[in-house]
């Protein structure tokens, strides 16, 4: 079992930043790949970024150029930094982690608000 714990959502204006933050505990060692994924009200969760255990990285075209992942092996922690935020971009944002075997484990989500 992997647990996977979010931080650094909150409130920001139109044009700001945000870093989130996911902290993997538990059977970390088979972890693959990690990332993030959103869900705004009355949408379907959608990827927002991923990056591989060696650091290869894929991005949602709503978020190129602005947001970018990294990953941190060492401190099982994943982040997500948020530039330019759009309104638009406002949604609850869940850590995802796959395991080489396929299982997928997710974080209980932390909010963004962009909003003036």
């Amino acid at each position: 079992q992997v647990q996977l714990v979010e931080s650094g959502g909150g409130l920001v204006q139109p044009g700001g930043s945000l870093r989130l933050s996911c902290a993997a505990s538990g059977s970390t060692l088979s972890i693959n790949g990690m990332g993030w994924y959103r869900q705004a009200p009355g949408k379907e969760r959608e990827l927002v970024a991923r990056i591989s255990r060696g650091g290869s990285t894929n991005y949602a075209d709503a978020v190129k150029g602005r947001f970018a992942i990294s990953r941190d092996n060492a401190k099982n922690t994943v982040y997500l930094q948020m530039n330019s935020l759009k309104p638009e971009d406002t949604a609850v944002y869940y850590c995802n982690a796959a395991k080489f075997s396929g299982a997928n484990f997710w974080g209980q989500g932390t909010q963004v608000t962009v909003s003036s």
